[in-house]
């Protein structure tokens, strides 16, 4: 599934060619993907404008002039792709063939200058809601959402206050939508090993007994934000079919220092251990067992 730098990175390929535009003309070619379109769906976008479009965990949010937001969220194979009615204005170019999968381009947003927006998910698992904007953050998406893990928000602080007395493995805890909203598998066990931490340790183990932080809670908070950042910076992780708007693919995966590279040395430099893979809850955990230690909780 997409994660929080992908989402990122299609918010910011699809901000220049719908703020600020009009929807002329919606076409919705189904009922439903996860979930049934809302109802009066096209008729309640054509002819709004788009105001803002921000992102909340792993949902794009498109403010319209109408007070609705549109809450449009990837599932694992969503894509959007953008086109222009000068072809040459199409951000980037193809790295991977879209695979002709004409017949899974479920929306198709058409705006007022002269971009076409096209929603395409082969699993169906992404979903599109209309909510109003005045209740977005008590609606069912974000009502039980944690806090973001980009800007000023999180901190060592923050983590010891969530984390204090959880027995937890630390990487469920980071998980937790509920906790710490948008952090996904790949990024967790990339900020876990530049932590230093072992995901298997109790989450409790970054507060003190007084409910403190330690220097690895306040480490944890500060490389949360690096490796988002980076990754966003890089256009996020491409895996399978995952693409930007543009159909290019992100280069971050390249960068990966333990996600997917069970049985290779690790890079940390004179570090002669060997990166580990485990399952925890279904999902494969990459790890150094000689970098990142067992911590018994406190």
């Amino acid at each position: 599934m997409p994660e929080l730098p992908e989402v990122e990175t299609v918010r910011r390929g699809l901000e220049p060619a719908m703020v600020g535009a009009r929807f002329t003309k919606v076409v919705q070619r189904r009922p439903d993907l996860r979930f049934p379109f809302p109802e009066r769906f096209v008729e309640r976008l054509e002819g709004q404008e788009v105001r803002a479009l921000g992102r909340r965990a792993k949902y794009l949010l498109a403010d319209l002039s109408s007070g609705e937001v549109l809450v449009m969220h990837l599932g694992m194979s969503g894509r959007f792709l953008v086109t222009q009615e000068d072809a040459s204005r199409m951000p980037g170019e193809f790295h991977h063939e879209h695979g002709g999968l004409d017949a899974h381009d479920h929306v198709t947003f058409h705006l007022s200058n002269g971009a076409s927006v096209t929603y395409n998910d082969a699993r169906r698992f992404g979903f599109m809601d209309l909510v109003p904007r005045s209740g977005i953050e008590t609606c069912r998406h974000f009502a039980q959402m944690g806090i973001e893990p980009l800007g000023n928000e999180l901190s060592g602080q923050i983590i010891a206050d969530l984390f204090a007395g959880r027995r937890t493995p630390l990487k469920a805890a980071l998980l937790d939508q509920r906790l710490i909203a948008g952090l996904g598998n790949i990024y967790v066990c990339e900020a876990l090993f530049r932590t230093g931490l072992h995901p298997e340790a109790p989450a409790g183990s970054l507060a003190t007994g007084a409910g403190k932080p330690t220097d690895k809670a306040h480490r944890l908070a500060e490389v949360i934000r690096e490796v988002l950042s980076e990754a966003v910076t890089a256009g996020g992780s491409t895996l399978r079919d995952h693409a930007q708007v543009d159909g290019s693919l992100g280069y971050f995966q390249h960068s990966f220092r333990v996600y997917d590279r069970a049985g290779e040395p690790c890079v940390t430099p004179e570090c002669s251990g060997t990166v580990a893979r485990l399952v925890q809850s279904g999902r494969s955990t990459f790890y150094c067992p000689a970098c990142q230690k067992p911590t018994r909780a406190r």
